[in-house]
């Protein structure tokens, strides 16, 4: 877990380094970590004592001081990981979702929803799912299971099959179909104006769409002391917002 200012100052370069408690490590050099900036690289991994902690490993954390990132992390179990951090790009689904596919490619992919129906337990279910997200873009997970009377959970897990191969997209509430996605399926692609807004919470995204800002050219127009004033949008919120709009 890494907070949103400090993602945005990996991105930046500012940050390169980060400090866990861990019994055991979670990660190993090469792992690439998806996150609101896109791709964050492992670079290094070696356990330190927390003593031999200082200010440049404190600022090059993202941290105010050497005080504060000891303090964040006593009281936890386990020895100190110091793990070094990269940005590695954007998020290669990103670049995927937005691709109109070739013939080739088309017919390839729905070979492979084939693959999926034909391994279900529960029956042929690809292209249902696709066709529930288009027909409603942005509704909850529970409701979309629920028309199809299916577990919540069992239901996301499939959609995040679908995502991996940039046929859909998460949004804050719900999915929506990708250009990708409406190729495969065969209808229409969704309508694309303007940048998506970053990833910013579900209470959040229900203040900024009824406020009527849906891309972050809309939200350009306000100032960050006016969004903030939306009810639902906190500080979190705000500083994905903020990063995003390079204020």
């Amino acid at each position: 877990m890494i907070r949103p200012a400090v993602l945005a100052a990996v991105r930046d370069g500012e940050v390169d380094l980060a400090f866990r408690r861990w019994e055991r490590p979670r990660v190993r050099v090469g792992t690439r970590l998806r996150t609101a900036v896109g791709l964050v690289e492992v670079t290094s991994l070696e356990q330190v004592a927390a003593s031999s902690l200082t200010a440049a490993d404190a600022a090059r954390a993202g941290a105010a001081s050497v005080a504060e990132l000891r303090d964040a992390l006593a009281g936890r179990p386990g020895p100190v990981w110091r793990i070094g951090l990269a940005h590695a790009g954007p998020d290669p689904r990103e670049a995927l979702r937005a691709t109109v596919p070739t013939e080739a490619e088309v017919v390839e992919l729905r070979a492979w929803l084939d693959r999926l129906d034909r391994a279900s337990s529960y029956g042929a279910w690809t292209r249902q799912a696709l066709a529930l997200i288009d027909e409603f873009p942005g509704r909850r997970a529970p409701e979309l299971a629920e028309i199809v009377g299916r577990p919540t959970p069992e239901f996301k897990t499939d959609v995040r099959k679908l995502k991996e191969k940039g046929l859909t997209e998460s949004l804050d509430i719900g999915y929506r179909l990708s250009v990708r996605g409406a190729a495969v399926l065969g209808v229409p692609p969704p309508e694309v104006g303007g940048t998506p807004l970053p990833k910013v919470g579900a209470p959040a995204s229900r203040a900024l769409t009824a406020a009527g800002v849906r891309t972050l050219e809309q939200a350009a127009a306000w100032s960050l002391d006016d969004l903030a004033a939306l009810h639902g949008v906190g500080p979190v919120a705000l500083e994905r917002l903020r990063a995003a709009l390079g204020r």
